[in-house]
């Protein structure tokens, strides 16, 4: 298959509009029309994995993290970054990075997480605002339910765990068209009045384009008449991290052993003791250290994350347990992620997981 055709699909699950504004999500190096037969996933794309997708045939390789985060000026293969994309160019291998778009959606890299640890009742502790539009249109009564069944199966209309959400309200419509048009109903140069509905719904701003199209295609108007609105509303499938809950109360230090073998952690860092059982679990893959007091706020016992500095510790006040389990540790199931996502859609895809550890990050016991 192209190589778009698995970009798109991606894209379709984690939007690239979804990413923070430092990432660089998306195809890095590579032709969307390239033909693919084979992939490789992993966290990081160092040499070492470029060197195992030449040897087995990967011509593409799937990672979490961007291997170019900033422009690069030069390509003289003194940083680890050149020497990768230097190497992926001319074995024509594709880079592509899925990082804070998949961190960002409510199925990604944290429910992944969540699941490892056994949490239920999850849902998004840092909900996203900004990226949630309205569609208001006018259309002859007749034709409303086409029109809306239309917005729809483009995306429209889904709010939390509930699909083909829409307002609706009746009224009259007044148009007179020129001389040259064709109105579908009412005559050119004759003002014409029509039982209109009103339908409301709400969309993702990156299915714009999509919602429109489908719009124009299913309405019966020579000239569609909508509006845009952009919404301040957070989008509670789309933020940072994720909360949820434990079937059953763990004492604090039984839960961070429960940490350490379900994260295959080989330490874990954490503050002092609360005392108090632990419940509501907050987590965060990477480094979230900026989602504490979110954490707090939601009644978290204990706080999961990377990246933690010795005085950002301090913070947790005795309110919560912060426990840093190391930025690869808390990451490394998404590739089963990606490879589960994949397979789920291109079963003919030859998908493999790298054998390679990129955690830059060793332990002495």
């Amino acid at each position: 298959m192209k190589l778009v055709e698995l970009t798109a699909y991606l894209e379709s699950i984690a939007p690239l509009s979804y990413q923070e504004d430092y990432d660089n999500s998306g195809l890095i190096v590579g032709n969307g029309n390239q033909e693919i037969t084979q992939g490789l996933i992993s966290l990081d794309c160092t040499e070492a994995v470029v060197d195992e997708a030449i040897r087995t045939g990967c011509e593409v390789i799937i990672s979490h993290h961007p291997i170019v985060f900033k422009g690069l000026k030069k390509f003289n293969g003194k940083t680890y970054v050149e020497r990768v994309v230097e190497k992926a160019i001319r074995h024509n291998i594709a880079l592509y990075a899925i990082h804070t778009n998949l961190d960002n959606v409510m199925d990604g890299v944290n429910a992944r997480i969540c699941q490892t640890l056994g949490l239920k009742n999850t849902r998004i502790l840092s909900a996203k605002g900004g990226i949630l539009k309205k569609l208001v249109t006018y259309v002859p009564q007749s034709h409303a339910e086409a029109v809306r069944s239309a917005l729809f199966k483009a995306g429209a209309g889904n709010i939390g765990n509930y699909s083909d959400c829409s307002f609706n309200a009746d009224g009259t419509g007044t148009f007179k068209g020129a001389a040259n048009t064709n109105p579908y109903v009412g005559q050119p140069e004759q003002l014409h009045y029509e039982s209109e509905t009103r339908i409301e719904t709400i969309y993702p701003a990156h299915l714009e384009s999509k919602l429109l199209m489908a719009l124009f295609l299913a309405h019966p108007y020579e000239e569609v008449a909508y509006d845009l609105y952009t919404l301040t509303n957070q989008h509670q499938q789309v933020g940072s991290g994720v909360i949820g809950e434990l079937d059953m109360p763990f004492d604090e230090n039984d839960f961070l052993r429960h940490l350490k073998d379900k994260m295959q952690a080989a330490v874990v860092r954490h503050t002092a003791s609360t005392g108090k059982p632990v419940k509501k679990v907050a987590v965060c893959g990477g480094s979230g250290g900026f989602l504490l007091k979110q954490a707090i706020a939601a009644g978290a016992d204990v706080f999961v994350t990377a990246d933690y500095k010795y005085h950002e510790f301090f913070d947790a006040e005795g309110k919560i347990v912060i426990a840093d389990i190391g930025h690869f540790e808390s990451e490394q199931f998404t590739q089963h992620l990606l490879y589960e996502i994949i397979r789920k859609k291109f079963s003919n895809f030859a998908v493999r997981l790298t054998e390679i550890n990129t955690n830059p990050i060793k332990y002495f016991i």
